[in-house]
């Protein structure tokens, strides 16, 4: 299934693996409007199809993005106030649009090249794993700007670099390589063709019990920065709810009979 509407996003779901690709090149994928709500609905279209295990995300042309462009979004200064609006909400816009991938109930991974600065940044920082090339550009830019890291950075942050690091990358807004962000914790993995290992990563995913996954993503989300108590309440909860679906059984059964699985559908639901 494609999705091609001029929506700054292409979402194509290949079996159980969903691309999203951020399709602005000619402004190096920067970020407008547009291309925000782009990214929530395609989130939002990844979670109605339970079939899909795993999400690519990575940028057309030149880079994954440089960030958001505040060119087109200064623009628009009433819509700027509308997007800082919770509505009720726990998230506003901006926050939503990089935090919706980390509340996707199977694992994002994204793909780093050329320029990944200030809003693209956060939304790479909310997947669960980031592949860059070794001369992949990657800054909180928003400091340059005058700003702070507020598309939900704060949060990741948080779980991948010590505090003195997360200061000092957001006060100066050092331009660092994928090379420079392995070492910092920053990505997950540098390799000279982060696609191919991102697609590898996927399919090695993919050959898991679907609810095992999508568990495993919220149990560490839940558990990293909870209590002792708090997490071994997390995992008595969530482990119950996957041995109610029929993948754990599947998964047994294979393993003892030496069988490749045939999973179902993901069941568990965050």
């Amino acid at each position: 299934m494609t999705n091609t509407a001029p929506q700054r996003i292409i979402l194509d779901i290949q079996g159980a693996i969903a691309h999203v690709r951020l399709a602005r090149p000619e402004k190096l994928n920067g970020m407008d409007f547009p291309m925000l709500r782009a990214l929530v609905r395609a989130a939002g279209e990844i979670r109605r199809h339970r079939q899909v295990r795993a999400v690519i995300l990575s940028g057309e042309g030149a880079a994954f993005s440089a960030g958001l462009d505040f060119a087109a979004v200064t623009r628009k200064p009433w819509e700027v106030v509308k997007a800082f609006v919770t509505l009720g909400r726990s998230t506003n816009l901006f926050q939503r649009a990089c935090w919706c991938w980390r509340e996707l109930p199977v694992p994002v991974i994204a793909v780093l090249h050329g320029r990944c600065y200030g809003g693209a940044l956060q939304v790479a920082l909310a997947a669960d794993f980031r592949i860059a090339t070794p001369d992949c550009e990657l800054s909180v830019m928003e400091g340059k700007w005058g700003l702070i890291p507020d598309m939900s950075g704060s949060v990741s942050l948080r779980e991948l670099v010590p505090i003195d690091v997360a200061k000092r990358l957001t006060m100066t807004a050092q331009v660092i390589s994928g090379t420079e962000a392995k070492a910092l914790n920053l990505v997950t993995e540098v390799a000279d063709d982060p696609m191919a290992a991102a697609e590898a990563l996927a399919a090695e995913l993919c050959a898991r019990s679907p609810d095992a996954v999508a568990g495993a993503k919220a149990l560490f989300q839940r558990a990293w920065s909870a209590s002792i108590r708090g997490a071994f309440a997390a995992e008595r909860r969530i482990q119950f709810q996957i041995m109610r679906g029929p993948n754990w059984r599947i998964a047994l059964s294979a393993g003892l009979k030496k069988e490749a699985p045939q999973f179902r559908e993901r069941s568990f639901r965050r």
